[in-house]
Parts: structure tokens; C-alpha cells; sequence
């Protein structure tokens, strides 16, 4: 009897901790206030107004003069002297909120995310209530199932409402830009880049034979209208998938064509079959970019109109990769016939200053053991560069951006912001001032109005307040650093608790894992991390951290990652985890879980294959668990080309029978972003060693099927039933 009464109250509590969980993102929505300064700048350049949120319901407007810093506070822009109607279309709480009131055909969005901070979308279901689909992550793309007539809700990561959208028949691609009040529009493709000579002398063609493009199909097998199941067919490209291998052709004046030699680009990674080219002022020879298949080898490439001899400008070479995705910026100076750079060539991320006539550098523009960043500006006038970089500060976590400016020679490097946080600017009009915002995942945001001449301060905008997000049960995350497997390099994350958090207790861990080599992944900015902190709320103490293999730090960190996916940086992992819990007892090493999806779903289901003396559960959404069925760009940059045995040692699929522990599978049937395939065959693997695990494919959804609202109750059940029996 006693033990029966024992298992009711446990199940009221973990029922307590879903009702908790489920109504979390709508209890802390809309609390933090003072967070964040849209500048409306006057024509003078040197006055601007704000609107600022001060409580839910309540806002005022400020009007601030930048030269002295002073700040004028009213309830309305009427009472600052400026004309209302400036106002239209400046508050969030103006966005209609509609709610979706019929289901169509299957559809869905694109989402490109161009801000500098996470997004949070949501589905306004029949009843108006907001339904969490995950977020849409900072300078991202992410594909969103739907149905026509379903109304979507983007957020700011603190709760501001963003945009009001509405599925269509057709699958929509939306910009989120924040511009407008929806802050969303619909991406119109560019034009291809003409090939023609500035004098119009000369045109460029590429031409190349037509290879087989492989092809997917998908099966929505519960179609909203009809009862027959449809099918949906994709081109997508799979790693070791033949390319086509373009030839450029010169057309002169006189109707002359010359073939240029391929000698210098005779294997390209290229899948659209053409080469965009860049003239030279003066017409006499223009540039093409050469990314040789295997990631190994770049170059810029110089072709002269009258005779196509080629020449190289620019050579990079590397024995792992080069991130052409991310590292290959450059910034055409014609008028000097220079080149301003971007290579990993000493080790870090850098800028140099080329000669384009002797292909030759000029100068390494910048220096040291920490990476650019982003390159926001090219100032060939003052031959000024203005970019962001980290880990300038040994004192401060080396992922957080800061403004700096530096002279084309490398003289005069200067570090324009200051605040220990992660920083993101907006310029005045005339460039003279800059707002800097500045947070920390447990330091809400500071405001800053600066002087871009030296960084100096004009004055404090604003500090948020986000006690009212406190006070609702939300738990400041707390950062920690430990050693990696090498005993030297910092491994940085953050650890979250429950609302209910009691240190007399025991917890168990659930790691929330990405460990994408594109980027980096444990949280930098301020933000509400409502996927951690629903988790948290099941009564588990959350952690996210970055191991080696991952972007933003040394070319060796990043290295790991090479022909290795399956590392995913668990020996650093394990190692902060373990540290982590020598100073909280609360956190038990005996009940560690891990969930991820896409990149992180083959991470997730990894852990329970070579590291299950640690991780015991497991939750993999739309994991690519095996490389060779994974989209080509993605995945020929970190595994190289041919496809060789290291993807085969990378496989999940190929190791399945290692399986121990509790795994739970999930997947979209129509995802169009990793092919569900892999996942199907991961099941099918585990069916043959004879292994117990579970799989929920959900119908009509892409990829992030997990993040829906029944894929995420499955992943807490799962979490909750093997990790809190």
C-alpha cells in the first residue's frame, strides 16, 4: 500500500512538472522590458528617438541627443515635439494577432533568418493559443512544414512579437530582416551575374556538359484532402554524386572565342554548372573563384580577355579543409589592384591585403590568436576595415563579438566596444555614432550609445529589466568552463535548472546537443531558451556546451571535426560534465541523457553507440546518421572527397548493433532538409542486431519534427520515463 501511494504521488508530481513545462513559453512571454533601441535617427544626424517598452502593456518614448548624451523621456512623441505618425508601425503589440481558422493543402515556409540573434516560431492554433515550434537560429535557414490557412507567430528570443504570417498554397520563402512591421517579406531571387566586360568588349560563358542529378521522393502518406497517399519529388545531391565541371568561353569583339584552359579548375565543387566572373576596371582580364572538390584546396583565379592565359591570385591550401562557407570573404579594392582577404593560413582566422597584379600578400591586416569574425566594412577612403572578432580578452569567454577597426597596413587596431558580453551594433546614419547592445546568457542586455572615432561612451541607453521573467519561475542559466580532453583548451557551456530547483536534491542531466561544425552552439546572447528550459522544467538540470570539432576558435579546435564526425566533441563533453558536478551534488553522473536534432540528431543517438558507460538516454530527431544519404555541401566540407571509409566509421547506421541504452528515434516524413531515409535505415540496422528502441515518425512534417507539439511531449515522456523512473 505504502509503495502504491508512493507511485500516485510520484505521478501527480511529474504530471505537475508537464502542466509546468507545457505552459512555460506562454508564462514567460512578454517579460523582459527595456531590452532593446530601434534608433528612428532625425535628418540632423545627431538626434534620435526610441520606442521603449517599459511593462506588458505600457510603453514610452525617448528622445536622445547624441552629441551630449542628454535624454528627454515622455508617453508620447506629441510631448517630445516630434509628429505622431512617426510612431506608426514602430509597436510590436501592434502586430494583429489572428489565429488559424481553416487547414488547406500541404504547405509550408523557408524561413532565412538575416538578424544577429535567434527567433522563435510558433503556431496559433484554432483556439489562439500559441503551439512552440523550436527557433529559427541566427543567420539561418530552416524549412517549416504547415497548411495553408495556418497562422504563424515569430518572436523575438525575449518574447517581442515579431511577425504574423500565413500559410499559402504554395510554399512561401520569408526574409526575416527587421525591416517593417512584420519584419518579414518574401525573397525574390537575384538575377544570375552578367558575364560582360565593363567597355562591353569581351562576355564570359561557362559551359558544361549535363550530369544526372539524383533524386528523392517523399511519400505524405495522410494527405489533408484525399485519401490516397502523394508523393513529393526533390533533387538532392549526396555526397560522391557526379558534378558538373563548367568551361568558361571568352566571346570577343570581333565574334573570336577562346576556350579558357581548365588546367586551374579542372575539378570544382560546383553543382549549378556555371561560373560567375569579376572584372578588372579596365576590362583587361577578369577573376572566378576555384573551390576544388575536397574542400582542400581554393583559389582566386585571374583570366586575361584577349588570350584566356590564367593565373592564380590567390592560392589556399589546407591537409583537412578550408571553410569556403564561412572563411572565404573578400573585398575587391580595383582602383589599386589590391585584394583585401580572408584566410585561416597562421592557424586563425585573418584578414590580408593582397596584390592582385603579382598574386602576391601585401600585408597580413590582422594578428593574433584570436578570429575575425565578420567584416562589416570597407572603408577605401580612410583604407579603414570595421569587423567583428573574439576572444580578444584572455579574461572573457572567447565567443563574444566585439567592434574593432584596424588600417589596411595593420596599424592602428583598436577594439571599439568594452562591455564582458556578446556585441551587437547598429551605426547612425553618417557613421559617426553607434548603438552597441551587449549581453551575456546570464546578463540581461546593456545599451550603449558610442563615439565610432575611439568607442568612447556618450551615454547609457538602457539596461533591461528581467526581473518580471524572474519572478515567474525562469532561472538565470549559469556559465562554466572546463578543461577539454588536451588538459589546456577552455571548453565553455551553461548549466540550467528547474524553477523548482532544491540543492538538497539529486537531478538528472540532459545534454541538449549540436554539434554542427559550421558553428558554434551554447548560448552567448540573453534569451529566454525556452527548449532548455522546458526540459528543465521535468525536473532535470540542462546543459549546452561546445567541444572541439566545433567553429569560432583555433583552426586546430575546429580540425577535430575533419573525416571525424562522429567525435562531436565528447570527450570534451564528458569531461565538463564531470567537473561540472564535482561542485553541485545535486547533479547526478548515474542519470545523464542527450537529445538533439538534424546535426545533433546524430550526435544524440552517437552518444548511446560509443558512449554509453555515461550517456543512458537518448532522443535523435531527423538525425543525417549517415553521411553518404546527407545533402552534398554540408557534408563533403567536413568529410572531404571521394567518400571514403571515414564516412562508413562515421555511421550510425553502420554501428547500430554497438547500441545500449534507451533510444528514442524521431523523424518528418516529408523532410526535405536530411533525407528520412537515413533515419529509416538506422531503424532497419537496429532491427537486424535485435535492438529494443523506440520510433515515432510524424506524419506531414519536415525536418524539426521534433519540435512539434507531439514530438516535443514525446521527447519529454521519453526523457521523463527513463530518466526519472
Amino acid at each position: 500500500m505504502k509503495r502504491f501511494l508512493l507511485l500516485i504521488y510520484a505521478s501527480a508530481a511529474m504530471s505537475a512538472d508537464f502542466g509546468a513545462a507545457l505552459v512555460f513559453p506562454k508564462r514567460t512571454e512578454n517579460q523582459v522590458f527595456r531590452d532593446r533601441v530601434k534608433a528612428n535617427w532625425l535628418p540632423d544626424g545627431k538626434t534620435f528617438w526610441y520606442r521603449l517598452q517599459i511593462a506588458p502593456e505600457k510603453a514610452e518614448y525617448i528622445l536622445i541627443n547624441a552629441t551630449t548624451g542628454i535624454r528627454k523621456a515622455a508617453p508620447s512623441l506629441k510631448e517630445l515635439g516630434l509628429p505622431e505618425k512617426e510612431a506608426v508601425n514602430t509597436s510590436a503589440m501592434q502586430i494583429e494577432l489572428r489565429r488559424t481558422r481553416h487547414t488547406g493543402e500541404s504547405s509550408g515556409f523557408k524561413f532565412i533568418n538575416k538578424l544577429d540573434e535567434d527567433v522563435n516560431l510558433f503556431w496559433i492554433n484554432e483556439a489562439g493559443e500559441h503551439q512552440r515550434y523550436g527557433s529559427i537560429k541566427a543567420e539561418s535557414e530552416r524549412e517549416q512544414h504547415s497548411f495553408e490557412g495556418h497562422v504563424w507567430l515569430i518572436t523575438s528570443h525575449t518574447g517581442e512579437y515579431l511577425a504574423i504570417v500565413e500559410a499559402e498554397a504554395m510554399v512561401k520563402t520569408l526574409i526575416i530582416d527587421g525591416k517593417g512591421l512584420t519584419k518579414a517579406k518574401e525573397q525574390l531571387k537575384k538575377p544570375k551575374q552578367a558575364g560582360k566586360s565593363p567597355d562591353g568588349l569581351f562576355s564570359v560563358t561557362s559551359q558544361a556538359d549535363a550530369v544526372s542529378k539524383r533524386e528523392v521522393t517523399l511519400v505524405d502518406a495522410s494527405p489533408k484532402r484525399g485519401l490516397q497517399p502523394k508523393t513529393v519529388v526533390i533533387d538532392y545531391i549526396k555526397p560522391g554524386d557526379p558534378l558538373p565541371k563548367p568551361q568558361l568561353v571568352i566571346a570577343q569583339a570581333d565574334g573570336k572565342k577562346i576556350r579558357v584552359p581548365r588546367d586551374l579548375y579542372e575539378n570544382p565543387f560546383n553543382t549549378e554548372g556555371r561560373i560567375d566572373v569579376t572584372w578588372s576596371q579596365d576590362s583587361r582580364e577578369f577573376y572566378f573563384d576555384y573551390n576544388q572538390r575536397g574542400h582542400q584546396l581554393y583559389r582566386i583565379l585571374a583570366t586575361n580577355a584577349k588570350t584566356g592565359e590564367v593565373r592564380v591570385v590567390v592560392e589556399e591550401t589546407s591537409k583537412t579543409f578550408i571553410d569556403y562557407t564561412k572563411k572565404t570573404w573578400r573585398h575587391w579594392l580595383h582602383s589599386r589592384d589590391e585584394l583585401i582577404w580572408m584566410s585561416e593560413r597562421d592557424g586563425w582566422c585573418h584578414l590580408w591585403l593582397y596584390d592582385i597584379k603579382t598574386g602576391k600578400p601585401k600585408q597580413q591586416i590582422t594578428k593574433g590568436i584570436w578570429p575575425v569574425r565578420e567584416v562589416l566594412k570597407v572603408d577605401e577612403e580612410k583604407r579603414e576595415i570595421w569587423f567583428f572578432a573574439s576572444g580578444l580578452r584572455t579574461v572573457e569567454d572567447p565567443y563574444h563579438l566585439h567592434l574593432c577597426r584596424v588600417n589596411f597596413d595593420g596599424s592602428s587596431f583598436i577594439q571599439l566596444t568594452s562591455g564582458d558580453g556578446n556585441h551587437h551594433v547598429e551605426f547612425s546614419p553618417k557613421n559617426d555614432f553607434f548603438i552597441d547592445t551587449w549581453s551575456r546568457a546570464d546578463h540581461p542586455p546593456v545599451i550603449e550609445l558610442r563615439r565610432s572615432s575611439d568607442g568612447s561612451l556618450v551615454c547609457e541607453l538602457e539596461k533591461a529589466d528581467a526581473s518580471a521573467l524572474l519572478n515567474v519561475g525562469w532561472t538565470m542559466p549559469e556559465r562554466f568552463v572546463a578543461k577539454g580532453r588536451d588538459g589546456k583548451t577552455d571548453i565553455h557551456g551553461v548549466i540550467i535548472k528547474p524553477s523548482t530547483f532544491d540543492a538538497a536534491k539529486k537531478y538528472p542531466i540532459v545534454e541538449d546537443i549540436y554539434a554542427g561544425p559550421h558553428g558554434a552552439f551554447a548560448p552567448k546572447d540573453f534569451d529566454r531558451q525556452l527548449r532548455m528550459h522546458q526540459i528543465a522544467e521535468l525536473g532535470f538540470i540542462v546543459v549546452k556546451l561546445d567541444g572541439m570539432g566545433t567553429n569560432h576558435r583555433s583552426k586546430a579546435f575546429h580540425d577535430v571535426c575533419w573525416k571525424n564526425l562522429k567525435d562531436a566533441g565528447f570527450s570534451d563533453r564528458k569531461l565538463w560534465i564531470k567537473e561540472a558536478a564535482k561542485k553541485r551534488p545535486w547533479m547526478d553522473l548515474n542519470r545523464v541523457g542527450i537529445y538533439g536534432g538534424s546535426a545533433g540528431g546524430q550526435n544524440a543517438m552517437r552518444a548511446l553507440l560509443d558512449h554509453h558507460d555515461f550517456y543512458k538516454v537518448a532522443v535523435a530527431d531527423c538525425g543525417c546518421h549517415d553521411n553518404r544519404m546527407d545533402k552534398i555541401w554540408w557534408n563533403e566540407q567536413w568529410m572531404g572527397w571521394p567518400v571514403d571509409e571515414s564516412y562508413v566509421k562515421s555511421s550510425n547506421k553502420e554501428d547500430a548493433y554497438k547500441l545500449q541504452g534507451h533510444l528514442l528515434l524521431i523523424v518528418g516524413e516529408l523532410d526535405t532538409n536530411v533525407d528520412p531515409a537515413s533515419t529509416m535505415q538506422v531503424v532497419a540496422a537496429l532491427q537486424k542486431a535485435g535492438k529494443s528502441f523506440d520510433f515515432m515518425p510524424i506524419a506531414s512534417t519536415g525536418h524539426g519534427a521534433a519540435e512539434t507539439p507531439y514530438g516535443s511531449k514525446l521527447r519529454m515522456e521519453f526523457l521523463v520515463r527513463h530518466l526519472r523512473p
